[in-house]
């Protein structure tokens, strides 16, 4: 990065907020007048020059103002809003929303999908907590008809894996409460190590159901990610970058190729901090025309999930940046609480 004057640094701020806004090359004569400086459209239009000749701007035909590079936004993002905190009363509305949907669990990823949309006004990514190791947390075992049982698995951190059991032969739904109690007290907290390891079950039906709940254990220990939840690809799609274009069509198909998905989300592994993807970061194709802001939120080594929003370079960072980080914080908080609710069961 080249270094830029103070005067530099507030042209450039001005410009990328400019173009956020309106979408339009901006030009000196619009500075001036817009924000008001104490400054010589002759004056700006040197500096102009001068960011053009150092990346951080470009001029997309003959006698247009400036548009923001990839280079510039990336100064924009590290040198002025990255630390940026969100307002009070959207930290107020935000929280509140969370407040009321706190005991339901399963209410968490959509509602946070939602909010993260309509705050940032782009497309979000939410995925569930997941687990590093699954921990046993309780089974239910609902008989269905005949010798068919509905078994479903629910791990520490709230994942569940539901399967449909055939027996040998049909079972009263009260010994079926009764054999997934007695596995419960028993499981309560353990990994799939732990319970491998406990002496076989003298009731076929308890033995039958434990193997089945490993085996759901091991298939959740070895994704990558928890459930992944969308909103908001309409904000996308409206911008004027995205209209009948193949861009459009581009990040459709990264929203609907869960691989894709995964690999985008793998990038940020440590909770707590913000990560921003600028058009791509010349890795992602699908995303050349895009930016991304993410954040991991969770307990690290026990459950963590991801969440950010997705639209195009001409995002608006400093409202988006500061909106992630917060609602990462708070489902950390949320995430922390329900494990610690757990571990005090135990």
């Amino acid at each position: 990065m080249f270094d830029l004057t103070e005067r530099q640094h507030l042209i450039l701020a001005l410009v990328v907020r400019d173009y956020t806004e309106t979408a339009q090359p901006v030009g000196s004569a619009r500075l001036v007048e817009h924000y008001k400086l104490d400054l010589s459209t002759a004056t700006i239009r040197n500096e102009m020059a001068v960011l053009t000749e150092k990346g951080y701007l470009r001029q997309p035909y003959t006698s247009a103002g400036r548009v923001p590079t990839e280079e510039g936004y990336r100064y924009f993002v590290t040198h002025v809003v990255y630390q940026a905190d969100l307002s009070e009363p959207a930290r107020d509305t935000i929280a509140h929303q969370f407040y009321q949907a706190r005991q339901d669990v399963e209410q968490w990823m959509p509602l946070a999908a939602s909010i993260l949309a309509h705050h940032s006004r782009a497309a979000s990514i939410v995925t569930a907590p997941h687990a590093e190791r699954a921990h046993y947390k309780h089974v239910e075992l609902i008989g269905t008809q005949g010798r068919q049982v509905l078994m479903v698995l629910v791990m520490a951190g709230g994942e569940v894996g539901q399967q449909i059991l055939t027996l040998a032969e049909p079972v009263t739904q009260e010994r079926l409460s009764a054999a997934a109690d007695r596995l419960n007290r028993v499981c309560l907290g353990k990994t799939t190590e732990e319970i491998a390891a406990m002496p076989p079950r003298s009731d076929t039906l308890e033995k039958d159901i434990l193997t089945l709940a490993l085996q759901d254990m091991s298939k959740g220990e070895q994704r990558t990610s928890g459930d992944i939840y969308l909103d908001g690809l309409t904000n996308v799609l409206s911008e004027p970058e995205f209209l009948e274009s193949d861009d459009a069509r581009r990040a459709v198909h990264l929203f609907e190729e869960r691989s894709l998905l995964q690999d985008l989300l793998a990038t940020n592994s440590n909770v707590g901090g913000v990560q921003v993807l600028i058009g791509g970061e010349g890795k992602w194709e699908e995303l050349k025309q895009c930016s991304v802001v993410l954040a991991r939120y969770g307990i690290p080594g026990l459950a963590t999930g991801m969440l950010g929003v997705l639209g195009p370079m001409r995002m608006a960072y400093a409202r988006n940046i500061p909106t992630v980080r917060f609602m990462a914080n708070l489902l950390s908080g949320l995430v922390s609480e329900t494990m610690v609710g757990e571990e005090n069961e135990q």
